[in-house]
């Protein structure tokens, strides 16, 4: 071996070496930051229960007399505002009326992230629910509020789906995680009537947008992805493939309502691409059938004989408009009348 040889092999293993090194140093820093949110969250645990413990003795003064002490005595510290100390409290409190001692999920979490469920969430279960789905997905503070306020908790796992008989059992439990029912996709601006294509394109204008809908894991592969099968030319409307699942997942979408007949297209277009995309690492191709509505009973039907992985759920592209909002929504005759007001006391100040 030459001296130049000898040279750069040394430099791999120097570089192989030093990123081994990088990524122990990066693993020490990861657990020293859980380590110390966890001993904050403790005495935010501990600071939360004295004064819930006096604020009914005392009254709500004491909130604003400890955050005036605690600041002049730990002015290096931060958190210790008014405004926290009473999150803090509430955060105590609520969690407090289950458990003695903060709860090991919750104290894994970032403080911002516990705050902002508390002061969206009412029911404990559903905190925990999406404290979870912060540690399964690395969630930051700005995606919990955008999937709190998609009602998360309600879409998760909820997609009709044949999992069960055609996946191993980790792979199907993970797969219901993954499926969510109904998508929104109000981010499109687009209107109830839009065509497949319109959405189609729109989706992949709004890729960011629309990953983050579906969830942690999606990265697009294409539209209209080409499958050769006996020499007819047939495409994917969508396919991604999932990193945690470790296979493709086909997302067909329909303007319409489901009908039987797509399930037979889909687990067709699963096995092409089992055949010819699929690797030996690869978990069996799932398929997400996207309609604007569903028959409870048909798509199960539809579903009990197919031998691949498919799931069927529901877009929205507008939000509906509750129906006791409607009834305090003017008419279009009560908005006419008003610009008529409008106009006529402008004449007059005129």
């Amino acid at each position: 071996m030459s001296k130049s040889q000898t040279n750069n092999a040394t430099n791999r293993e120097f570089h192989v070496w030093l990123n081994n090194l990088k990524r122990t140093i990066i693993s020490a820093r990861q657990k020293l930051a859980a380590t110390l949110n966890s001993q904050v969250l403790e005495l935010y645990w501990e600071i939360g229960k004295e004064i819930a413990a006096k604020h009914n003795t005392w009254g709500s003064n004491i909130v604003e007399s400890v955050a005036k002490e605690l600041n002049a005595e730990f002015p290096d510290m931060k958190g210790f505002s008014r405004r926290n100390l009473y999150a803090i409290r509430q955060w105590f409190l609520f969690y407090n009326s289950k458990y003695e001692f903060v709860p090991r999920t919750v104290a894994q979490i970032p403080w911002g992230h516990n705050r902002l469920i508390v002061s969206k969430i009412k029911e404990i279960d559903v905190a925990e629910f999406y404290v979870d789905a912060c540690l399964k997905n690395g969630w930051d503070r700005e995606t919990l509020e955008v999937q709190i306020k998609s009602f998360y908790h309600l879409k998760a796992g909820s997609s009709l789906h044949n999992f069960n008989s055609t996946l191993t059992e980790a792979q199907s439990k993970l797969a219901i995680e993954t499926i969510k029912d109904p998508y929104h996709f109000d981010f499109l601006g687009l209107q109830e009537d839009a065509l497949e294509k319109a959405i189609e394109d729109e989706l992949t204008k709004h890729i960011t947008k629309f990953l983050l809908e579906l969830g942690k894991g999606f990265a697009f592969v294409g539209k209209q992805y080409p499958i050769e099968i006996s020499e007819n030319d047939y495409f994917l409307d969508l396919l991604f493939y999932h990193l945690d699942l470790r296979c493709f997942v086909i997302i067909e979408l329909k303007s319409g309502k489901f009908k039987p007949e797509y399930a037979g297209k889909l687990n067709f277009y699963l096995s092409a691409v089992d055949s010819q995309l699929r690797k030996e690492i690869d978990n069996p191709s799932i398929g997400i059938l996207l309609c604007k509505a569903k028959d409870k009973i048909e798509a199960e039907y539809s579903l009990r004989d197919i031998n691949k992985p498919i799931g069927i759920s529901e877009y929205k592209l507008t939000e509906a408009i509750p129906d006791d909002f409607k009834t305090k929504l003017p008419s279009i005759e009560e908005l006419e009348k008003e610009l008529d007001n409008f106009q006529n006391d402008s004449s007059n100040n005129d």
